[in-house]
């Protein structure tokens, strides 16, 4: 499978589980809307995008305690800072909509987040779906640190970057066999077949 060179469409994500997918510790995120009028209902709008870190959000009381510590390793990445730092592109493999605290459930061994902040997800605008996304992750031959622009800022799930970031040679964080065998168990314990990307 061929791989871009440049990518110019980023998505907001905690720090601590853009560290976490690079690293190949998770695969996949959990995505509601966010406050804007014209981001309010998710949707993967890119299948291709760089992982754009952010640390407002983040809390240590958040996340399962095996995954506490990780916070302290991102906390030198300054949210207020005037440049973003890109380490990650990713490719989205599968796509499934949650509805019921049992779908949750089934999955919460694969992701980082408490079981009560993933219902609290689920349960806000509950006529709308969680998106769990299963992503392909790999590592940028360099970091590539962009300007933080007013257009970045406030919780909006995509930014367009407008200049395109050199991906260089990338880097699987995990080996073809490793990724298809962990989103094998995902995909096995939702028991459904993923929404099209």
């Amino acid at each position: 499978m061929l791989l871009p060179s440049t990518s110019n469409m980023a998505l907001k994500e905690w720090a601590v589980a853009d560290r976490a997918l690079g690293g190949g510790r998770q695969i996949l995120i959990l995505r509601k809307g966010g406050i804007h009028r014209d981001d309010k209902d998710f949707r993967i709008v890119h299948p291709e995008f760089l992982l754009y870190p952010t640390y407002e959000h983040q809390k240590p009381e958040l996340l399962k305690p095996r995954h506490v510590a990780e916070v302290g390793a991102t906390e030198n990445g300054d949210g207020g800072a005037d440049l973003v730092t890109f380490t990650h592109w990713c490719r989205v493999t599968d796509r499934f909509e949650l509805q019921s605290e049992g779908e949750l459930a089934a999955i919460s061994e694969f992701h980082m987040w408490t079981d009560d902040y993933a219902e609290k997800r689920l349960h806000w605008r509950p006529k709308q779906p969680l998106t769990v996304a299963l992503l392909r992750v790999y590592r940028l031959q360099q970091p590539q640190s962009l300007p933080v622009l007013d257009e970045h800022s406030g919780c909006k799930s995509w930014v367009e970057l407008g200049p395109e970031v050199p991906l260089g040679d990338l880097t699987p964080a995990l080996s073809d066999s490793e990724y298809e065998d962990r989103a094998d168990e995902i995909r096995g314990v939702l028991g459904a077949a993923p929404t099209p990307v």
